[in-house]
């Protein structure tokens, strides 16, 4: 029996990262760069998995390694229990990445685009998908037509499919909506979802962070080379101690009433009054109790939470990295 045969590649987890540096070697009086700090992340295995970040933050240079584009410095990654290393043809094979890049032969057609990569994988014709993995991207009626005469979201709807052809068991998408319209962007994610409820693993970065909040069960944020939050999205948002109270008055006023300014208030058109809180320091009976004493009367009244985007903007601020 191989050493490969002998891993228990049925793991929890579908990917394992234990302490991954990257240091890129400066050249000349440009001083070495610390990409990546010793991450640690587990991915279990049939996640809905958000990686995000800003700019900088090093979730490429990790998808890279993963990938094998990209050399580590140090530490250990297993994709499907393969190392990434030691196993690279099986954990190569276990994993398919959308890059960001669109990086398609211009003179191949899109047929041509995922016979070649089915190829590329060893996988035999009898076995190859492409006209039904072509169809579930609404590309079919472009399956003979050259890359470059594509629009940029069928180049970027090619690119998943390109990545599926060998079925990967995690599946890795990087920026995989940018350009593409909102109907065409709904067809991918229904054929996402429906490729992990089948148990594939998806791993996504995005910078819409609604499409995160509304897919993905866990979130990590990566901040400067390092993993500053790594949560079911859920509890990530429960972390957020902020509230938004709006409430209609009866009548205008012309300002917030002296009992009111203890509050973080807004007035807004004369009777739409907005009360930020935190919830751990009061309770919005008290806020409501406040308001009658101010005299005033409530025709409506709606609540706001905070989303994804306050939870980043948050963890990947100077202010909180201090």
């Amino acid at each position: 029996m191989t050493a490969a045969a002998a891993i228990d590649h049925t793991t929890a987890n579908a990917l394992e990262v234990r302490d991954l540096r990257k240091v890129y070697k400066g050249k000349g009086r440009v001083p070495d760069k610390l990409a990546l700090k010793g991450i640690n992340l587990d991915v279990p295995r049939g996640s809905f998995f958000g990686l995000l970040g800003p700019n900088g933050a090093g979730k490429s240079t990790l998808i890279n390694i993963l990938a094998g584009l990209v050399n580590k410095t140090s530490g250990h990654a297993r994709v499907c229990g393969y190392d990434i290393e030691k196993d690279m043809r099986s954990a190569r094979r276990a994993l398919g990445v959308v890059p960001q890049e669109l990086n398609l032969d211009a003179f191949f057609s899109a047929r041509e685009v995922m016979e070649f990569q089915a190829g590329l994988y060893g996988v035999p014709k009898s076995q190859r998908r492409t006209d039904e993995i072509l169809a579930a991207m609404g590309l079919t009626d472009k399956a003979d037509s050259y890359a470059r005469t594509l629009s940029g979201g069928m180049r970027r709807r090619l690119l998943v499919a390109k990545a599926m052809v060998h079925q990967p068991e995690v599946l890795i998408l990087d920026e995989p909506t940018a350009g593409v319209d909102i109907e065409l962007r709904q067809q991918l994610w229904e054929h996402i979802r429906a490729l992990n409820k089948r148990g594939t693993t998806i791993i996504l970065t995005t910078h819409y962070l609604e499409e995160a909040e509304e897919l993905c069960d866990q979130i990590a944020i990566i901040n400067h080379g390092e993993v500053v939050a790594c949560e079911p999205t859920s509890k990530l948002l429960s972390k957020l101690d902020a509230k938004t109270v709006t409430l209609i008055l009866d009548r205008d006023i012309a300002e917030i009433p002296p009992f009111l300014s203890r509050y973080d208030a807004s007035l807004t058109g004369g009777r739409r009054l907005a009360i930020h809180y935190k919830p751990s320091e009061v309770a919005i009976n008290k806020i409501l109790t406040d308001v009658a004493a101010s005299g005033l009367s409530i025709v409506d009244l709606s609540t706001e939470e905070p989303d994804l985007e306050d939870a980043f903007l948050q963890m990947t601020s100077s202010k909180y990295q201090d």
